[in-house]
């Protein structure tokens, strides 16, 4: 396949991630063998050094078998790399190849969401349940602003998922609130139906400080599977408040 001479700066980074996107893309298949380092490094117009790095960190991710004096040949990402193949694209500002990864994250987020409410009516001490009905009340004071929601509204999950005792959900939180999954931004007018949902979150709230698991469970079902399943509400307009 072609490449694109990249420039002479961070050369390393494009040509990991020209790479990364063959694989991922399915232009490399898993088994295949890549080209030696000589040959990369002639169709990048780069150093074998920098291709050098460039395999290195792909291995690293679980894209690639380097064999000592043999082929270098890909791996199946969907079997052998984990969300650091994601975590790994935040400073780059890059994203994965796939198309339908902000829906993929976006119900990631609602099955990390709904076990956390859960948890959290079930475990949080009386001054984390007081900070959830506190959260949501600064969350409703900014309605219609989307983005201005948007914020308030991390900060409120934050307190959810803290509330719930789980460090894998609080990781996977951070992440995902970084960007890290590597979807790019997802504008707050994607979940309108959500974030304008202000009764939905009082209710939430509500359950968590009544210790009610699953009732809390349910309400932030039905709060994070509406971006999935609603057409984006036009900004300015307010849904149930």
């Amino acid at each position: 396949m072609a490449f694109v001479p990249v420039p002479r700066s961070s050369v390393a980074d494009h040509v990991f991630g020209q790479l990364r996107d063959a694989i991922v893309s399915g232009r490399y298949r898993p088994d295949e063998p890549l080209p030696g380092e000589r040959e990369l490094a002639a169709a990048f117009a780069v150093n074998r050094h920098a291709v050098r790095e460039a395999l290195r960190r792909l291995q690293q991710l679980g894209l690639l078998r380097v064999s000592q004096g043999g082929a270098t040949r890909v791996l199946d990402w969907r079997v052998h790399a984990g969300l650091d193949l994601a975590l790994s694209l935040v400073q780059s500002g890059d994203v994965l190849p796939v198309d339908t990864l902000v829906r993929d994250m976006l119900e990631m987020r609602a099955c990390v969401g709904v076990d956390a409410a859960r948890l959290c009516a079930e475990r949080a001490d009386a001054e984390l349940r007081g900070s959830v009905i506190r959260d949501v009340e600064a969350y409703a004071a900014l309605a219609p602003d989307l983005h201005a929601m948007d914020k308030a509204n991390i900060v409120l999950w934050r307190d959810i998922v803290d509330g719930s005792g789980n460090t894998a959900y609080l990781l996977a939180f951070n992440s995902l609130v970084a960007g890290a999954v590597a979807v790019g931004e997802v504008p707050p007018e994607r979940r309108a139906a959500e974030l304008l949902d202000v009764t939905g979150h009082r209710r939430l709230a509500e359950a968590i400080a009544d210790g009610r698991g699953d009732a809390a469970a349910a309400q932030a079902h039905a709060l994070l599977t509406a971006s999935l399943t609603s057409p984006a509400t036009p900004p300015g307009r307010e849904c149930r408040a």
